[in-house]
């Protein structure tokens, strides 16, 4: 079966379901800084998960691109990906456990034709958050399921979400699917990272609200939150071990192996992975909206590129090769995700200029290079100190593996394991500062980031007003302390004009406008002049928010019930952010 077909059973069949399907939304969450990406199908459904009335309603089903990067360095082996594609099917208030677990069972058996006698589960053991899952144990084993088959684990294992600090989670059931590999040892179960058992799928009933203070509290509304890898699944209906082997790979693959002259095998394998992973990857975050950068989004998107770049570089590949791969990225998956088609000439443009970036970054680094191996001989040392050799890392982009071989050359030593020890910090200390950095954010729909919500609708039309009808919405990232607005304009704006559009939203919140919400078809809120700037994101039905007889945009919420509650409005900075691409950071004060 074709992941093609994979995506077309799974939605036919939940809306044989009653489910809705609805669209895939973009990578970067809206109006959510509580992560970096979209990380999970359930993370834009975050609101309604709380409560808040889908326009859909309460069964929903889609295919979801997702973006993780907390294990970036292990991408190259046969399991991890940074971008990958999730199924999911959603009950936000309606059915719960025993429907969800029954059809999650009917579509692995009947619809995929998996063995059900090489299918195990797994159930929350319990803990003094939650109870011990007897439950769905119990379901499992009216579904045919034997006892030896259903094991319970703990959190780790069994828990899933929020999807950032704070926000809807708990317990799940986790299906795997049993591949014929021999056990490791007496102690091998699913979970185990030996790749006896492969998970494919999981359902989560979302019962809690994790709080700021890490507290579980019980959701007034249950939920069931479920979840299917595309890349997974699709390997192993097709008996295969290695997901860069199915379809959704190979033409990546195929394109590098005619650049490079090498076939992908095991020489060559980590390399060609860790290409076709980051490229795919990249593609679809600049499609989006990014642009490579030295901050937040753009850091991991210009990270991604180098890494790109540095591999494809141990291939032999040359200048130019980063944008015949991403156009096959279009090409195979722009019939399922048009925004690449649409993106296609920005995605090769950004994709061009950060390769001849780095290219000239890497020209440095081997200055850099010849300067350390110069003090090294004239210390009469005999190793690179592994500072020098973590430097030409994190500032050159010199992977160990090329300081190494460089380093030969001169019968120069390096020390690696005092290296991965400084790069093991250096991951800790990154990591550790964008939790702090996205800490707090919209998912808990608080008073503030409610109201600077509802500031970045007049303030995208006071824009519009004083710049011209071309401004629209790029982007935008909300705490409790400011909200940051991103906006299409080819040049910086003169202090006479910002001063104007914050007049301009001042000027709205005195009046006290009503703000009003309508769920209406996209093409009845479009003919009535909603602004609407992001493609493909929209469903069928959407959300409009009026303000007055001022603003009028297609948006989730959460907004306040009149603009006088904002108090006043006050622009702190506007700057450049990519090619053609303004931000302006902003407070709103009683």
């Amino acid at each position: 079966m074709t992941a093609n077909e994979l995506r077309r059973k799974y939605l036919e069949f939940f809306v044989q379901r009653a489910h809705v399907v609805i669209p895939s939304a973009p990578l970067v969450p809206e109006n959510d800084p509580t992560v970096l990406f979209t990380t999970a199908g359930m993370h834009p459904l975050v609101p309604y998960l709380l409560g808040e009335p889908h326009p859909r309603g309460k069964r929903l089903v889609n295919y979801q691109k997702c973006l993780r990067t907390d294990d970036i360095d292990d991408v190259g082996d046969l399991t991890h990906l940074t971008f990958f594609e999730m199924l999911g099917n959603w009950s936000l208030g309606d059915y719960f456990k025993r429907e969800a677990l029954t059809w999650s069972w009917e579509f692995l058996t009947q619809v995929l034709e998996l063995d059900p006698d090489r299918i195990s589960v797994t159930v929350f053991a319990g803990d003094a958050d939650a109870p011990r899952d007897e439950e769905s144990a119990a379901i499992w084993r009216e579904l045919g399921v034997p006892p030896e088959r259903i094991y319970y684990l703990p959190k780790k294992d069994n828990w899933w979400g929020p999807a950032g600090q704070t926000g809807p989670c708990g317990p799940d059931s986790e299906m795997f699917y049993d591949v014929g590999k021999p056990a490791c040892g007496p102690s091998c179960r699913p979970g185990c990272p030996c790749g006896k058992y492969v998970e494919i799928w999981n359902d989560v009933f979302m019962q809690y609200n994790k709080t700021p203070e890490g507290k579980y509290v019980p959701l007034a509304q249950k939920n069931v939150d479920t979840g299917m890898g595309v890349e997974r699944t699709t390997a192993v209906l097709q008996g295969k071990d290695d997901m860069f082997q199915t379809e959704l790979f190979t033409g990546i693959i195929g394109r590098m192996e005619e650049l490079s002259g090498l076939k992908y095998d095991e020489s060559t394998g980590r390399a060609m992975r860790i290409v076709a992973d980051h490229i795919r990857a990249a593609a679809f975050v600049i499609a989006d909206g990014i642009s490579p950068s030295n901050v937040e989004r753009g850091y991991i998107l210009r990270r991604l590129i180098r890494r790109t770049i540095r591999y494809g570089g141990e291939l032999g590949l040359r200048e130019g090769f980063t944008g015949q791969l991403a156009e096959v990225v279009v090409r195979d998956y722009g019939g399922v995700y048009p925004e690449l088609v649409t993106a296609r000439a920005r995605i090769l443009d950004e994709l061009s200029r950060e390769e001849t970036k780095f290219n000239r970054t890497l020209n440095r680094g081997l200055r850099e290079f010849e300067k350390v191996i110069a003090d090294v001989k004239r210390r009469g040392e005999s190793a690179i100190p592994p500072k020098e050799a973590f430097k030409l890392y994190d500032t050159y982009g010199f992977p160990i593996s090329l300081t190494r071989e460089l380093a030969t050359e001169h019968g120069i030593a390096v020390d690696e394991a005092a290296f991965e020890a400084l790069f093991r910090e250096h991951q800790e200390k990154s990591r550790g500062s964008l939790e702090r950095k996205f800490a707090g954010g919209l998912a808990d729909h608080s008073e503030m980031t409610t109201k600077l919500h509802t500031a970045t609708h007049l303030l995208h039309q006071a824009l519009r007003d004083v710049l011209g009808k071309h401004v629209r919405q790029m982007g935008s990232n909300i705490t409790a302390e400011r909200l940051r607005f991103d906006f299409s304009h080819p040049e910086k704006m003169a202090e006479e004009q910002v001063r104007r559009v914050e007049e301009i939203v001042n000027e709205r919140i005195r009046e006290n406008l009503p703000v009003r919400m309508e769920t209406k078809p996209l093409s009845q809120a479009l003919q009535e002049g909603a602004l609407a700037f992001f493609g493909e994101r929209y469903g069928d039905v959407v959300k409009v928010y009026s303000i007055g007889d001022y603003s009028k945009e297609v948006c989730g919420g959460p907004h306040v019930s009149s603009t006088g509650e904002l108090g006043s409005f006050k622009i702190l900075k506007e700057e450049a952010v990519g090619q053609g691409i303004r931000r302006i950071r902003a407070v709103v004060a009683a």
